[in-house]
């Protein structure tokens, strides 16, 4: 399959970010804003710069940063400015009065201390949008503490949704708040910046950690929220995948691998996967209430042969089955390349945006600035246009 590889005309083009943020949320929302066409300038500490560069991950390492710096940091550029510096922080305050739109992800007070909270920003700009990502918000008894994803998580009340019933508590294996939360900031500097060319007006743009992680759970948190019961819900104690979901929904082993079985009627599959066994439970109305029994015979009969065998049966009874990929199957597939998922920019393989415009894959080859790499060029620019000097 061949992609649309051509430039389309981005619809972020000509907005200008400022991203202060570090780590992971603030960063991702950043990246996308990039992906779209805005021009997103990194203001970074002059030493060290945003401590993501000294993150290592598997211990992978671009030169002096972080492959994960890289990774959430494609197609931006570099200055470095001292906040506590009186000149430093009038030359920032001149590119706020440039930008369209700010993001940062400090502590609730900290940018205020500093001079740049939202009102302060907004006597100088009145159309810039101004995002904000938190752990917890700026109001409670959370406000504080640390916003890092494994703790949001843990906090939030996800970590009890995961696995079986038994299981100690069991955390995403990807920092799921975090990306979540910067998809989320993304969608609401979009809806700001739409306001703001339809009225002139900027806007204050809030998530968090811990409203992502609840976003995240609506489903089950609003079934607990409506049981009368109070109690917290159980997970399947036979492989456990969705704490609401009957049964056969979950991942079972195979003779060879592992075998993904969603929503099917009882009957259908003790018919098609030939086991008497499940034949008692053919009313729809077991398939909640006795799903470990009925999960525990299937668990014993797939276990008997392989999951291609299974999904012969499966499959073309329009079953929603799934083989269990590892990452080396995946890419062995070619489902990732018929989606043009991945890119490379400046050496290193990583994913595009999965957003796709007019028919196109959004690809970003420019690859993650050096710290303070763009600091000359970008005051020179901002002095030439204050000046009237053409560049």
């Amino acid at each position: 399959m061949t992609h649309n590889f051509v430039q389309v005309e981005l619809p972020l083009d000509g907005v200008r970010v400022l991203d202060f943020s570090q780590f992971l949320a603030g960063p991702a929302c950043a990246m996308r804003l990039a992906d779209l066409g805005a021009e997103v300038i990194k203001i970074e500490r002059p030493r060290g710069g945003d401590q993501c560069r000294a993150m290592a991950v598997a211990d992978q390492w671009v030169a002096d940063d972080s492959l994960l710096f890289h990774t959430i940091n494609r197609g931006k550029s570099s200055v470095a400015a001292d906040l506590k510096s009186e000149a430093d922080l009038d030359a920032v305050k001149s590119l706020i009065a440039s930008a369209d739109v700010m993001i940062h992800n400090f502590r609730p007070g900290v940018m205020e201390r500093i001079g740049l909270g939202f009102d302060e920003v907004s006597a100088l700009n009145p159309r810039l949008v101004y995002g904000v990502v938190s752990g917890y918000g700026t109001q409670g008894p959370w406000r504080d503490l640390p916003g890092q994803d494994l703790l949001a998580q843990a906090r939030s009340g996800m970590v009890w949704l995961s696995g079986s019933d038994g299981d100690a508590p069991i955390p995403f294996g990807v920092s799921i708040t975090d990306i979540a939360a910067g998809a989320h900031l993304a969608q609401g500097i979009l809806a700001a910046l739409f306001r703001q060319a339809r009225t002139g007006r900027g806007g204050l743009v809030e998530v968090s950690l811990l409203a992502t992680a609840m976003d995240l759970q609506f489903e089950q948190f609003t079934s607990y929220l409506n049981d009368t019961s109070d109690a917290q819900p159980r997970r399947s104690a036979v492989n456990g995948a969705n704490v609401h979901a009957t049964a056969p929904y979950g991942i079972y082993e195979t003779s060879d691998g592992h075998l993904a079985l969603a929503m099917v009627a009882i009957a259908q599959l003790a018919e098609l996967l030939s086991i008497p066994a499940l034949d008692p439970y053919a009313d729809p109305d077991l398939a909640y209430s006795r799903r470990d029994e009925i999960k525990a015979i299937l668990r014993d009969a797939l276990k008997t042969k392989p999951t291609q065998h299974w999904l012969s049966l499966l499959e073309p009874a329009g079953v929603w089955c799934a083989q269990v990929l590892d990452y080396p199957a995946l890419l062995e597939s070619g489902a990732l390349e018929a989606l043009g998922v991945v890119q490379d920019v400046g050496g290193i393989e990583t994913t595009t945006c999965p957003i796709r415009l007019d028919g196109a894959v959004l690809r970003n080859a420019k690859p993650a600035p050096q710290l303070g790499a763009d600091t000359a060029r970008v005051l020179s620019e901002l002095n030439n246009k204050k000046t009237g000097v053409s560049a």
